[in-house]
């Protein structure tokens, strides 16, 4: 079982989830300039955490079914976060304070090895996120895309995949048809 996986079960054992809300299609989990004081974990549907440059809508992450998601930023630092998460579709998730969480990783060593290692994760894949940005290539892009997540390509409309690889939709809907 991953970190995530292990994460949810200990919670869950524990009973410290607050509550079960459901989100429903474009309707915010986290608004932009808020202070996020909560972690979720979504039961089903699927999220993008974005932000806005101007009138421009950037996507720099989904969310699924069995992920933990949170403006992260905000999260950790306690300051008002850049970023805001919409679901895509009707979305589930449960929810735990920042609080009770912070108080969760600190019961015993092996909870906070596991924060630690969903943590090195989100690190591992912002870092894959930054090599996608930095090959100038579309049809790269989508294509080391399409090898390192190809339910993206199941789950998410193309409008939303077009603006997470920073492409026209046409410019997908032809790289996905050669």
């Amino acid at each position: 079982m991953n970190a995530v996986g292990e994460l949810y079960n200990r919670i869950e054992n524990l009973n410290l989830w607050e509550k079960s809300i459901v989100v429903e299609r474009n309707k915010y989990l986290a608004e932009y300039g808020a202070v996020e004081k909560k972690l979720y974990y979504i039961v089903s549907g699927s999220l993008k955490v974005c932000m806005r440059d101007g009138e421009e809508e950037h996507i720099v992450r989904f969310g699924y079914q069995g992920d933990f998601i949170t403006s992260l930023d905000s999260f950790i630092s306690g300051k008002p976060s850049d970023f805001y998460i919409q679901a895509i579709k009707r979305t589930e998730v449960k929810v735990i304070s920042k609080a009770a969480y912070l108080s969760f990783i600190e019961l015993n060593p092996a909870n906070r090895q596991l924060w630690q290692a969903m943590l090195e994760q989100l690190v591992l894949q912002q870092l894959e996120r930054e090599k996608d940005m930095l090959i100038s290539s579309p049809k790269d892009r989508y294509l080391r895309v399409l090898k390192r997540s190809p339910q993206l390509f199941q789950q998410i409309p193309h409008k939303h995949i077009a603006s997470y690889l920073r492409m026209a939709p046409e410019t997908l809907s032809r790289l996905k048809k050669s």
